[in-house]
């Protein structure tokens, strides 16, 4: 089969693929309880409508790999019922009576199963898509997602989702510490804080790429 490259127009240089069949898209915690009000990112006293913008353009992305039958990952943060893969120093976060685990407006804060743990309805998996729950910020720590991709034949991520400087960042450079080639779609990942997102666009793109690329979605689109 003749390989089909893909070249993205990013920075800080263009992100190369010697065979588009080896991009995957990952869509990091696009949930309710961290963009509606009542679930932990409001919790937290955040403002959740931050992240709620850019949902149509996460929707565009998903629909542009779905017409290209390439493969698509989402991850989706929670714990198990007894909470017993959520160690103590991650469940002490949040505000009292509304910790991970908590009885919130759409149920236990951050629990598997829970309506708010779900995602967004608009970015619900396609039937064939991989879902990836996962106890830790990164999508690699005790998800198995590494032999996953492998078994695609993956070596190159775009990547979406929430929020930019926390579980996104850990992600990339969870996936850079294994040797995959990361995009990050600019617009297609936000923060509680806007100048964390852009701090973080600004590091994994440093020094030539350190930790990968970054895009807006209209060039990945576009590539595609």
């Amino acid at each position: 089969m003749t390989a089909r490259p893909l070249e993205i127009a990013a920075k800080p240089y263009p992100f190369r693929v010697a065979d588009r069949d080896a991009v995957a898209l990952l869509v990091i915690d696009m949930q309710r309880d961290f963009l509606e009000p009542g679930g932990f990112g409001a919790a937290l006293g955040n403002d959740v409508k931050r992240l709620q913008r850019i949902v149509p353009t996460v929707r565009r992305v998903l629909d542009a790999f779905r017409d290209h039958g390439l493969p698509i990952i989402h991850t989706k943060e929670g714990h198990r019922l007894d909470l017993s893969d959520c160690p103590p120093a991650k469940r002490s976060r949040g505000a009292p009576g509304m910790r991970i685990g908590d009885v919130g407006p759409m149920g236990r804060i951050l629990v598997l199963g829970e309506p708010g743990n779900d995602f967004v309805p608009e970015l619900a998996p396609a039937p064939g898509e991989l879902v990836v729950p996962k106890p830790g910020k990164g999508a690699f720590y005790r998800t198995g997602l590494d032999a996953r991709l492998a078994a695609l034949g993956v070596s190159h991520l775009i990547i979406a989702g929430v929020t930019t400087e926390v579980c996104v960042q850990t992600t990339m450079r969870e996936a850079n510490d294994r040797g995959y080639e990361c995009l990050l779609i600019e617009d297609a990942t936000e923060s509680y804080f806007p100048e964390f997102k852009a701090a973080t666009l600004e590091m994994v793109r440093a020094q030539g790429a350190i930790i990968g690329w970054t895009a807006p979605a209209a060039a990945v689109l576009e590539a595609l």
